[in-house]
């Protein structure tokens, strides 16, 4: 099982009256939400640790979840709201601004971290559950227990008009990215954080610390993954962009549906991949990304629609 431990959200996004008059519609999303959502659909046993509400918004949540086949005995219930993301677009790029203020996802503690089976081969961390508190230590905790023994992959998905505190969110995922075995990062977000160097010396600085794989996606150009061994780069799929919101999230998921399809979601493994081996995985997490931003929202696609 891969258990994606984040955020679950509502994507507030921008629609139109029928009399022309601006408005916003709720759509279930969160970065980590959309990965499992996508890791689910792709075939594998996908399972879920966030903090989810029973108000009507968590609901729709649960719903897209387990209609998704998301496993959530992970998951912890409870009365607090959710958490509220309004989204902007501008030329089909999304821009947030977060409602989360004592929220179900955000109070989750170090104490609440689950206990997990031998079932579980890897673990997802990323997105805005990383910035807040008390989530964001919990979230750190949980990664730190589980690395030596269990795959780890950090998409740290900046939001900057979320992190108040730049520094100390700059210090947490470099602490994470030590304990990583895959990073995966855009390359808008790792200028974020002003590093001396061109990509592809940031990438090998970033190896150094610990990961056995660093990927960067560059919008519709592609992504390049660097390992101790390789550096493979695969364009993206041509197609049209309805928008982007999703699309890196699929991407995780899909990597690690990949991955995991093949047997090779191992420390082991990772460490070692061949050339072919990488540039297939990180082909078909493209092809699922670009499936998701060629529809409206985050839609990430289902196994038999990749073929």
């Amino acid at each position: 099982m891969i258990l994606c431990c984040g955020e679950a959200l509502i994507d507030m996004l921008p629609r139109s009256t029928i009399g022309g008059e601006p408005a916003f519609s709720p759509y279930a999303g969160g970065s980590v939400f959309n990965s499992a959502i996508a890791a689910a659909r792709l075939g594998v046993a996908c399972g879920f640790f966030t903090g989810l509400s029973d108000d009507l918004f968590g609901d729709m949540l649960r719903a897209k979840l387990e209609e998704s086949h998301v496993d959530l005995r992970h998951a912890l219930f409870s009365s607090r709201p959710t958490t509220l993301a309004f989204v902007t677009l501008t030329d089909g790029q999304a821009d947030y601004r977060f409602y989360d203020e004592n929220t179900a996802g955000r109070m989750i503690a170090p104490s609440d971290i689950p206990l997990l089976g031998e079932d579980v081969e890897a673990l997802l961390f990323g997105g805005i559950s990383l910035v807040s508190e008390p989530c964001g230590s919990a979230y750190e905790a949980l990664m730190q227990r589980e690395s030596a023994v269990r795959v780890t992959m950090l998409d740290p998905n900046i939001r900057p008009a979320f992190i108040g505190d730049p520094q100390a969110h700059r210090a947490r995922i470099a602490r994470m990215i030590a304990l990583a075995d895959i990073v995966k990062i855009s390359a808008d977000d790792l200028a974020w954080f002003e590093e001396p160097g061109e990509m592809d010396e940031i990438a090998i600085r970033w190896l150094d610390r610990g990961p056995r794989l660093v990927i960067i996606t560059d919008g519709g150009k592609g992504a390049t993954a660097y390992s101790k061994d390789h550096r493979i780069f695969v364009p993206a799929h041509p197609v049209q962009v309805v928008d982007t919101v999703g699309a890196g999230d699929t991407f995780n998921g899909a990597l690690l549906a990949a991955l995991s399809h093949k047997r090779h979601l191992s420390k082991n493994t990772i460490a070692r991949q061949d050339a072919a081996a990488l540039k297939e995985a990180i082909g078909f997490a493209a092809r699922a990304a670009a499936v998701t931003v060629s529809r409206a929202g985050a839609n990430p696609p289902w196994k038999h629609e990749l073929g």
